[in-house]
């Protein structure tokens, strides 16, 4: 099973603020949508809570360290390991690692493709996008300019690493 992350990142490494997303971006939404559509997706439970719903035609799987936590319509994982193998156990193919920070930070050495849209503007926020780590290969990207809908410009790389 392949292992990936995918985040939006700003030019100062912010991914988040006050515990949501620090931008308005329709076309990120719908480019994660795309990608992560039939899939598992593992993110923490503050992530979970700033949705406040699971993501359809997902299976969302999110992680926590409090045994009494339920999350109707996901499935609730207290270690990653244990997040990694329910997909497994599932049959998935390529599931997806969608934050927080302390998930990425985790997840990072373990992934093997990554989905980076790179926010063009310095915003402000509190979140910081943990080290990437090395040996990551560009294989595509793709920009887009703001627009009426979306406020900043973005480009959509995707890494891989062997």
């Amino acid at each position: 099973m392949l292992i990936s992350a995918i985040v939006a990142i700003s030019e100062n490494n912010v991914i988040g603020r006050d515990g949501h997303l620090p931008w308005r971006l329709p076309a990120d939404l719908k480019y994660f949508k795309s990608v992560t559509i039939g899939h598992h997706i593992i993110l923490g439970r503050k992530n979970y809570a700033d949705i406040g719903r699971p993501l359809p035609d997902r299976v969302n799987v999110v992680l926590t360290r409090n045994n009494s936590f339920s999350a109707p319509g996901c499935v609730v994982a207290y270690s990653l390991e244990e997040a990694l193998q329910i997909a497994k156990d599932a049959g998935e193919t390529e599931c997806f690692i969608v934050g927080g920070a302390a998930i990425y930070k985790e997840a990072l050495p373990l992934c093997k493709k990554l989905y980076i849209t790179r926010v063009l503007a310095s915003i402000e926020g509190d979140v910081q996008m943990p080290f990437l780590g090395d040996g990551w290969v560009l294989q595509s990207e793709e920009k887009r300019e703001a627009d009426e809908k979306n406020a900043y410009p973005i480009i959509f790389q995707v890494f891989e690493r062997p």
